[in-house]
């Protein structure tokens, strides 16, 4: 393991992160901004690619945010027809969220942009190298909002 006490290594590492983060967002950043969007659209379109149907409840909670932070570029994605909101059935108070078929090609160029990226520096880096960058990226995950998310998610699906 790494000493983080050493001030060369916390460097390096926090560097490497912070680069690799660079590279990771570098692309998408860029055909975001060509539509007049930023990360935080790409947030938002992340988890409804990932949960179709989400409430708007949910996507705040996964990204740990407050109603009125989410509300503006929310609101841009509908506007520009990315985004669908709808009246749950069950719950007509509940707004649900998923793509329209404009907003599923923007997230899918975007994720397939992610995805030649982290194929290139996985086949590079092997099998254990992946496997320790997970158990690293999972360890900074399970922060307090991430806890909340985990321990809410079963309340959450059957909120549905």
């Amino acid at each position: 393991m790494h000493d983080l006490k050493k001030s060369n290594v916390q460097r390096h590492i926090m560097e490497s992160f912070f680069l690799g983060y660079q590279a990771f967002t570098a692309k998408p950043d860029e055909i975001l901004a060509r539509r007049g969007l930023s990360r935080v659209h790409h947030r938002i379109l992340f988890f409804i690619a990932s949960y179709p149907d989400l409430s708007v409840k949910e996507l705040l909670g996964y990204l740990g945010v407050s109603k009125q932070a989410l509300n503006t570029p929310l609101r841009q994605l509908i506007e520009m027809n990315l985004v669908e909101s709808r009246t749950a059935e069950e719950d007509k108070r509940k707004r649900m969220l998923r793509f329209t078929t404009q907003g599923a090609k923007l997230e899918q160029a975007l994720r397939r942009e992610q995805l030649r990226l982290l194929e290139r520096a996985f086949q590079h880096a092997g099998e254990e190298a992946v496997a320790g960058w997970l158990a690293v990226n999972q360890a900074l995950a399970s922060s307090p909002i991430q806890t909340a998310i985990d321990t809410a998610a079963p309340f959450i699906q059957s909120d549905r």
